[in-house]
């Protein structure tokens, strides 16, 4: 990228942080640090508005040339050098935001950022709220509601695996999905539409073209995009496994060891975890977050009460729950109240630990669900611990999953629940036809072509300022 050098400017007044468009509405300037907080060799603030070439003039004396990295000094209002940097203008419409953007790379003190942020804000900028430059992207049409939520996707991966579904989906893989579903639907609703006016030939006229076939085609590929989308939550979300069991079953041991480290302490006083201990691993890309939790026992002791209180809370929020057992004393009463307790749409696996102590092999055996004898001390059993894990999750190794969240899941769920539910208002077609537009419009708040405000203010509010 080639650079020129700018002259330092003379003072000039602010420059006004709201611009007339042709259209006559009115979009404020805003500014924000891009990096992260702290130290840096480089620095950047972001600045997106309407007409910024007087704003550049300001700051730095002449107006640069669009997409043209340029050596700049930024300058106070009184004329004094704040830093030396590049400086870069993207017109509108060819940048991020669709609006006038401009760049300003200087050196990543945050005192020298602060000073220049706020010789932004003189000028008529105001300081810019989470998200709100991606916001003003996706209101602009330079991306969809789904790929601005890969943005925030991209930079909060926790996993290689995570990050390369981010960047598909960013690029526009999930949505290329979910238009070509709304497409098939909206060819089918046209048919649909279309015989409305000819009772008496309905039935006739979709067989004839295929109409309950593209149903059915509709169907498949719905359930196939519906399967990479749960694979791309597990690698947004990961999986949420607590460990529960009495006292002294080795519940901390089993989060060490899977975690590689000594996260929690291990005694043989029964109780030594009173408090909630987290760690974080990653199996296949999936993030695991293991939650070793208190005993669950009857105690007097109140500091113990309100560690199993709150295990049974992190069981409620919970995906698996791993229930530990002493392999030498199997299920007894208390682990049967446990199980009694637990929610009933809960994934569970039950843990033999301590297998090293037995004299013997025993069986070991849970009619109820899942079984897994190891030992925590030496490590057998961890490798199928892992796989039963990825199992459990439903993760099926995939090159072409794309990130995706809780409320697209939900979206997909409600399209097709609305398809099932057309199949069943057969033959009468206006109930027909209007689950078909239930489904389209269900699939449509994933892309954001129908989306309340609401929602966007969730979702951007989640966004780092600056981004």
């Amino acid at each position: 990228m080639a650079a020129t050098r700018l002259t330092t400017p003379r003072p000039d007044s602010a420059v006004s942080s709201h611009l007339e468009t042709g259209a006559g509405t009115r979009v404020e300037t805003i500014a924000a640090i891009a990096t992260a907080p702290g130290r840096g060799g480089i620095g950047v603030i972001r600045v997106s508005g309407r007409g910024l070439l007087p704003f550049a003039l300001a700051l730095c004396g002449q107006s640069p040339s669009p997409r043209r990295a340029a050596i700049a000094d930024f300058c106070a209002a009184d004329g004094s050098v704040i830093d030396r940097g590049l400086l870069l203008y993207f017109p509108a419409p060819h940048s991020f935001t669709g609006d006038d953007v401009l760049e300003l790379q200087g050196h990543g003190g945050p005192t020298v950022m602060q000073m220049l942020l706020g010789r932004c804000l003189e000028l008529g900028a105001r300081l810019a709220e989470p998200g709100e430059f991606t916001r003003r992207a996706y209101l602009n049409g330079k991306l969809d509601l789904a790929q601005a939520e890969a943005v925030i996707d991209l930079i909060d991966a926790a996993t290689t695996a995570a990050a390369r579904s981010a960047v598909r989906s960013l690029q526009g893989a999930f949505s290329n999905e979910i238009h070509a579903l709304v497409d098939q639907l909206t060819e089918l609703r046209a048919l649909v539409e279309a015989t409305l006016d000819f009772p008496d030939e309905e039935v006739d006229f979709l067989e004839a073209a295929d109409a309950f076939g593209r149903l059915d085609r509709l169907q498949q590929r719905l359930s196939r995009v519906f399967e990479r989308a749960q694979q791309g939550k597990l690698l947004q979300g990961g999986l949420h496994v607590v460990l529960a069991g009495q006292p002294n079953v080795g519940k901390s041991s089993l989060l060490n060891r899977l975690a590689g480290d000594e996260l929690a302490i291990v005694t043989a006083v029964a109780g030594t975890t009173r408090d909630i201990v987290r760690g974080t691993l990653q199996i296949e890309g999936i993030p695991l977050h293991i939650i070793d939790t208190a005993g669950l026992r009857e105690t007097d002791d109140e500091i113990e009460k309100i560690g199993i209180a709150r295990t049974w809370l992190e069981i409620e929020r919970a995906d698996v729950v791993l229930l530990l057992v002493d392999a030498r004393t199997g299920i007894g009463d208390a682990e049967r109240a446990i199980l009694a307790q637990l929610p009933a749409n809960l994934k569970r696996i039950t843990i033999f630990n301590k297998i090293d102590l037995l004299a013997a092999e025993a069986p070991v055996q849970d009619p109820t669900g899942t079984v897994i004898a190891l030992s925590a001390k030496r490590g057998d059993g961890l490798e199928l611990l892992r796989t039963t894990l990825l199992q459990i999750a439903g993760w099926q190794p995939s090159e072409d999953v794309f990130i995706a969240r809780e409320r697209h899941l939900q979206a997909l769920i409600a399209a097709r629940a609305h398809i099932a539910a057309a199949q069943a208002q057969l033959p009468q077609l206006e109930l027909f036809a209007e689950e078909l537009r239930l489904a389209q419009r269900a699939l449509a708040e994933i892309t954001g072509e129908f989306t309340a405000d609401d929602l966007l203010g969730e979702i951007f509010g989640r966004f780092c300022i600056g981004k």
